[in-house]
């Protein structure tokens, strides 16, 4: 590895310039472009917020805050007395990093929704080829716990929640499980209140027996076509939520 002065150098050459009145966030952003490219080892401890506001022309309050936001995201550690450091190799960023850029911006619940929608058809695709019997049995009992569930509508929506999170299990693509998992999270206060009647609870119920029945006869089209039915009202569910 790098020394320390070396790498800070390194790092800072590659920060550049913002605009002066940068907000935090574009800080930050900047930031975790950089760390996320892999040209920075994990481990390293990153220049100071001196250094760092120098390079960025952006004053240090902005830099502390930036760097207090990656903290709390679990991108950079502080060691008090010793610096600030990254955590993890880039690929590990990746959750936390479409967590914040998702978070900063405007967030449209509208491309939310295609994008889940997206992630979601795709997953269950992957899925029918590589889930396994024990993947398929407990996916198999999310259902069940659906038709269980009766009026207990909020036992319902974990099922729900369960199911689609297993299924991206069973996809077994990390990267794609991290991000719709971030998606879901960000659309999850809708999604806990779209299932507000016991004939949705039944729509839904039969939508995800369909997804799971592709899934036995390994049929990736059937799959998708199913998740891709119970997307569309699903998200219709939403958008009749928010008043769409």
């Amino acid at each position: 590895m790098a020394s320390d002065s070396s790498s800070s150098a390194q790092i800072v050459d590659a920060l550049g310039t913002l605009p002066t009145g940068t907000p935090v966030s574009e800080v930050a952003r900047r930031l975790l472009d950089l760390f996320t490219s892999g040209s920075v080892e994990p481990g390293t401890r990153l220049p100071s917020e001196r250094q760092l506001a120098a390079s960025l022309a952006v004053g240090r309050s902005a830099v502390r805050e930036a760097l207090a936001a990656l903290e709390i995201l679990g991108i950079v550690q502080v060691r008090p007395g010793s610096g600030t450091f990254l955590r993890g190799q880039a690929s590990e960023l990746l959750p936390q990093t479409l967590r914040w850029g998702l978070l900063i911006g405007e967030r449209n619940t509208s491309e939310l929704l295609e994008l889940r929608s997206g992630l979601e058809i795709y997953v269950a695709r992957i899925a029918a080829t590589r889930a396994d019997a024990t993947a398929r049995d407990t996916l198999r009992s999310h259902v069940r716990e659906m038709r269980d569930a009766g009026d207990d509508l909020a036992a319902f929506t974990r099922a729900d929640l369960a199911f689609h999170l297993d299924i991206a299990e069973a996809a077994d693509n990390r990267t794609l499980h991290d991000l719709l998992h971030v998606v879901r999270s960000l659309l999850q206060v809708h999604a806990d209140r779209a299932v507000h009647s016991l004939p949705d609870a039944e729509v839904a119920a039969v939508e995800h027996e369909a997804v799971l029945d592709a899934l036995d006869a390994g049929d990736p089209d059937a799959a998708a076509s199913a998740m891709a039915v119970h997307m569309v009202t699903a998200s219709d569910r939403v958008t009749r939520l928010l008043g769409g």
